[in-house]
C-alpha cells in the first residue's frame, strides 16, 4: 500500500502538470484542480478497504508526494527552478495534502460502509467539485480572470453529479448524497476562504 501511495502520488503530480500543458481549455483546468486531487485521495481510500488508518495515511502520502512531483515536472518540462519544490507555498500545499488526504481517504472508506457514513462518503467527492464550481462562479465577472469560467462551473457540477451516480448504489443514496454535498461544499468553500483563497 505504501509503494502504491508513493508511485500514485508521483504519477498524479507529474501527469497533472502534463495535463495542464497538453489539454485545451476549459478541460485543462481539471489538472490545476484541488477537487481532482481530493478525489484522487478519495479513490485511494475507496480502493484500499482496510479500516480507516491505512486509507487516511496512504491518501495523505499520495497528495504530499504529488506536490514535489508536480514541481519536478515543471522543472523538467519548462525549466522552472527546482528550488520551488521546497518553497513555502509548496510546503503549504503539502500541509493541505495531509489534511485533504486524511479527510478524503477516510471518505473513500466510508463510501463502502452503510448508514450516515456511507452517505457522507459518497457526498464528499461531489462536495469538493461543487465547491470548486462555486469558486469558478465567483470569478466569472472578475476582469483579471480569463473569460469562459462558466464552462468550468458546468464541468465541475457535472463531475460532482457523475461521481455520485457512479458510487451510489440506489436512487435514494444518490439523492441523499447530493443533498449532503451542498452543505459540505459550503464548509469547504469557507475553509478555502479562511486559508486565503487557495
Amino acid at each position: 500500500m505504501a509503494l502504491t501511495a508513493v508511485v500514485g502520488g508521483f504519477l498524479l503530480g507529474f501527469l497533472d502538470f502534463l495535463w495542464i500543458k497538453l489539454v485545451p481549455y476549459p478541460f485543462a483546468e481539471l489538472g490545476n484542480s484541488t477537487a481532482t486531487w481530493a478525489v484522487a485521495a478519495f479513490a485511494f481510500g475507496y480502493w484500499v478497504r482496510s479500516g480507516w488508518m491505512c486509507p487516511a495515511l496512504g491518501a495523505a502520502v499520495l497528495l504530499v508526494v504529488a506536490v514535489p512531483s508536480y514541481y519536478l515536472a515543471a522543472t523538467l518540462i519548462q525549466g522552472d527552478d527546482l528550488a520551488v519544490v521546497w518553497a513555502p507555498a509548496s510546503l503549504l500545499w503539502m500541509v493541505f495534502g495531509v489534511l485533504a488526504g486524511v479527510v478524503f481517504g477516510i471518505g473513500g472508506t466510508w463510501a463502502r460502509e452503510s448508514g450516515w457514513r456511507q452517505v457522507v462518503g459518497i457526498a464528499l467527492p461531489a462536495a469538493v467539485f461543487f465547491e470548486e464550481a462555486a469558486r469558478f462562479a465567483r470569478k466569472a465577472n472578475d476582469p483579471n480572470y480569463p473569460p469562459g469560467s462558466g464552462w468550468n462551473v458546468a464541468i465541475d457540477v457535472a463531475l460532482g453529479v457523475l461521481v455520485v451516480a457512479l458510487i451510489g448504489r440506489t436512487s435514494r443514496q444518490r439523492a441523499l448524497a447530493l443533498a449532503v454535498a451542498l452543505p459540505l461544499a459550503m464548509i469547504i468553500f469557507i475553509g478555502f476562504a479562511v486559508a486565503g483563497g487557495y
